[in-house]
Order: C-alpha cells, then sequence, then structure tokens
C-alpha cells in the first residue's frame, strides 16, 4: 500500500482534534506505516443507544473516513456487548439497561446510516460481542485485576458522584475496562472518541500495555454543540441536526445555530478547506460579513453532505418562499378530523405529526410555536372543532391542513 508523506498525513488528521496522546506516537506509527505498506487500525466504537445518528456524531466518524482515504484501516465497532452495561460517560447516575431488541435494532440503523460517510468496501464493521462474549469467568477476573478502584474514582464523574453520595454500581466500574479490551482484541493503534471519551480511551492503553501490545494512540474530538448553542448535541434534548432528515429540516435546523456555533460547525462538520474557513472567520470577526451569509452556506454544504447539491439549492428556495416571503409550503398534508369531536389543540397536535409526546406539544403550545387558522394559540388545553379546513402551524417548519373526516 502507498501512502501519503507523513506531514501531509498528520496535517490532515490532526485538523480540528482536541488532544492526541501522542502526536509524537501517530508520527512514528504513520512513519512506520509508510515503510512497511501496512495500514493502521483505527478503531471507534459506538454503543447502540439511539437509532438515529446526528452530525454531532459525524464529527469522529469523518476524521474515520479522513484515515479511510489516506489507506488506513477503519474498525466500526458497534457495542452491543458494553450497551447492555451503559457507559457512564458525563452521567449523574446510573443508566437503565438495554434490551437485547432495542441494541440489535439501534446496530442495524446505525450500520445503514455511517455509510453515509465511510465507504463501505473499506470498513470493517465488528460487534464487540464477538470477544467479550467469550471469555472465561477467569479472563474477566484477569481484565480487572489490570486498574484499581482509586484510579476508577480519579474519573472526574465517578468522583462526583461517589462525593455526592450518589450510587455507583460495580458494573459502571467495568464499561472502561471492556471498551480499553475492544483495544486489545483490535490490536488498535489509534482510537477516536470525544472529549468526554478521554477516560476509556486512555484506559485503552493502559491494558494494551499489560496484555503486551504497543499502546494505542487518542485522538479525542470537540463535542459538538446543539442547536440551542448550550448543551453537547443529543437526541434527549432535542437539539440536533440529523444525517436523514429531509433537506429543508436540515437546511432550516442550521439556520437556526447561534451565530458562535459558525465556524465550529464549518471546521468539525464539513470538508471546506481550511485556508475558506480561516477568511470566514476573519470577516465574522470585523463584521465585514452578515453572519445570515456564512450560515447560508454552511446549511448548503451539510445538505450537499448528505443529500445532493441539487436537494441543497431546492432547500435553500423553499426555505426562503416559506420564511423570507412567509408563505406556506407547496405541499401540505392534510389530516381528517371528525367534525363532531372537540379535541385539546395539543392532542391534536401530536396526532398529526407535530409532535412526539403530549408535553412536547404543551411547551411548543405555551412557547408562542403554535398557530392555528392563522392565530397563535397560547393554551394547549383549547378544543378545538374542525368544522372546516384550517391551517396549522407548529414551529418554524410544519404544517398540517386539519379537514373535517368524510
Amino acid at each position: 500500500m502507498k501512502f501519503p508523506p507523513v506531514k501531509e498525513q498528520l496535517d490532515l488528521l490532526l485538523r480540528g482534534v482536541e488532544e492526541t496522546i501522542l502526536v509524537e506516537e501517530l508520527e512514528r506509527k504513520l512513519e512506520r506505516s509508510l515503510k512497511s505498506g501496512e495500514p493502521l487500525i483505527i478503531k471507534e466504537g459506538f454503543d447502540p443507544t439511539a437509532p438515529d445518528l446526528h452530525i454531532g456524531h459525524t464529527v469522529t466518524i469523518r476524521k474515520l473516513r479522513q484515515f479511510q482515504e489516506l489507506g488506513h484501516q477503519v474498525v466500526f465497532l458497534i457495542g452491543d456487548f458494553t450497551g447492555r452495561v451503559g457507559d457512564p460517560s458525563g452521567r449523574s447516575k446510573t443508566r437503565p439497561a438495554m434490551t437485547g431488541e432495542e441494541i440489535e435494532r439501534n446496530a442495524r440503523t446505525y450500520k445503514d446510516q455511517v455509510f453515509k460517510i465511510l465507504d463501505p468496501k473499506t470498513t470493517q464493521v465488528r460487534f464487540n460481542s464477538e470477544w467479550l462474549g467469550a471469555l472465561s469467568p477467569y479472563d474477566f477476573l484477569r481484565l480487572t485485576s489490570h486498574y484499581t478502584v482509586a484510579r476508577m474514582l480519579e474519573r472526574d464523574d465517578f468522583d462526583k458522584r461517589f462525593k455526592s453520595g450518589q450510587p455507583i454500581a460495580i458494573l459502571e466500574f467495568l464499561y472502561p475496562l471492556l471498551q480499553a479490551y475492544d483495544s486489545v482484541a483490535l490490536r488498535a493503534d489509534v482510537e477516536l472518541g470525544g472529549t468526554d471519551q478521554k477516560f476509556n480511551l486512555l484506559l485503552g492503553r493502559t491494558v494494551q500495555e499489560h496484555c503486551g501490545i504497543e499502546p494505542q494512540v487518542c485522538m479525542m474530538l470537540p463535542l459538538l454543540a446543539g442547536t440551542d448553542g448550550v448543551e453537547k448535541m443529543s437526541k434527549s434534548l432535542d437539539n440536533t441536526i440529523g444525517i436523514y432528515e429531509p433537506p429543508q429540516e436540515i437546511y432550516g435546523k442550521t439556520l437556526s445555530i447561534p451565530d458562535e456555533l459558525i465556524v465550529p460547525y464549518f471546521v468539525l462538520a464539513t470538508d471546506v478547506p481550511q485556508s475558506e474557513i480561516a477568511r470566514i472567520a476573519e470577516e465574522l470577526k470585523l463584521g465585514r460579513t452578515n453572519p445570515r451569509d456564512p450560515k447560508r452556506r454552511l446549511a448548503r454544504e451539510l445538505v450537499t453532505l448528505y443529500h445532493s447539491r441539487e436537494a441543497a439549492e431546492q432547500a435553500e428556495v423553499a426555505f426562503d418562499r416559506l420564511f423570507a416571503k412567509k408563505e406556506v409550503p407547496e405541499e401540505v398534508r392534510d389530516f381528517a378530523v371528525t367534525a363532531r369531536e372537540s379535541l385539546p389543540l395539543a392532542r391534536l397536535i401530536v396526532e398529526c405529526g407535530g409532535a412526539t409526546t403530549n408535553s412536547e406539544a404543551r411547551r411548543l403550545i405555551e412557547g408562542g410555536g403554535v398557530q392555528l387558522a392563522g392565530e397563535k394559540i397560547a393554551d394547549p388545553m383549547l378544543k378545538i372543532r374542525v368544522d372546516r379546513p384550517m391551517l396549522l402551524k407548529v414551529g418554524k417548519r410544519f404544517f398540517a391542513r386539519l379537514v373535517p373526516a368524510a
């Protein structure tokens, strides 16, 4: 295998990375790979806790793709075994265990979605039940001897819970060790993760050394803030941009992000050249450009990545028609409601797909985000009788035409 020069590889691979332990080790591994023609093994693990990938997930997956394009072997690891334990990273309490059905369903979805970014022909998809499920009780006990309780309690989230009297299950102590053993089983040269995974990744180095394997390089990438600009992007916080969402949703959500996220999103979530991003950052800093313009460029880039350039152009036209000109979209789905019934507005919103739960619908109504027949409604318990067609608008992008059932 012929690899690019090491400096060229490093320039690309270190882009957007928060911390690498250690850069000089990565350089030595790349030099050895260049001389031998053998690719490095690059690993990242995903517990199948949620079925949909969003652009927060793609920060590390796109880095995997860069390694892949340079000729290295990428292993996309699905933690079907560790998913039953639950990653305690950043958690203030024990996470409920997942069922086998949930893990299997989410794992299938991950495999489908990740190939929007990775090359399926050169990606190894592995499940850690292959080796973790085969460990004997003796092997398991020997694994636990590689780390101490005192070192585990140095971990920030464990330390906070211990000092505040919050329970920590022994099972949770096992998670980092199991993740570390994944690196032993795969003989990983490099492991990627978010900055919240630093403890787990470093433990992989420790356990590899105990097992006589050259320790992996740990590359930590920033956690992408969600569309609210405050919290880490997370489905549970409803602040995500999903890579499988329709083009207009991706476009509209991107335009809603705070201005301070424009540059980080360009760096971590797009293929725009570094020099061009630096120019955008400088123009924003000096006030030479309206933030709206690079934000629109960002929205087009994201839609193009996960759909197409044509879809991005169409999404922009649709957005302008809908919001800049305050028009209703051309296609609005009809939702039939029995005219003799009077239903609470919150329930109607859920039933026609404008919200997933009654509590979410109530929040939208109370927050001023719902209009019916052109009027803003503030009472979630207001009972509506649909005896004529009425246009329902929920948030900025959901429309439904309520019509009397035949």
